[in-house]
């Protein structure tokens, strides 16, 4: 079995505490074909999210995301 693996880093406009921080990440690992959130704590405005891109997009991942009342963006490396 091969499984593709893509990044997407989003920026988060608010400023989260470390509860709404895992809120976020709660929401986003619940997408169908999350394999990873990470968030660090030196800079809470931005998530890696590792996904594969057979089964979600990095849309999707934004719209769960902003479905928790946040303002976010994909942002390119």
């Amino acid at each position: 079995m091969n499984i593709q693996i893509a990044d997407i880093t989003l920026h988060i406009d608010e400023s989260l505490d470390a509860e709404n921080r895992a809120r976020i990440e709660t929401a986003i690992r619940a997408v169908d074909g999350v394999v990873s959130v990470h968030a660090q704590t030196d800079r809470p405005h931005l998530m890696i999210v590792g996904y594969n891109p057979e089964k979600t997009s990095s849309a999707a991942i934004l719209e769960a995301a902003t479905a928790q009342g946040i303002h976010a963006e994909l942002i390119g490396l």
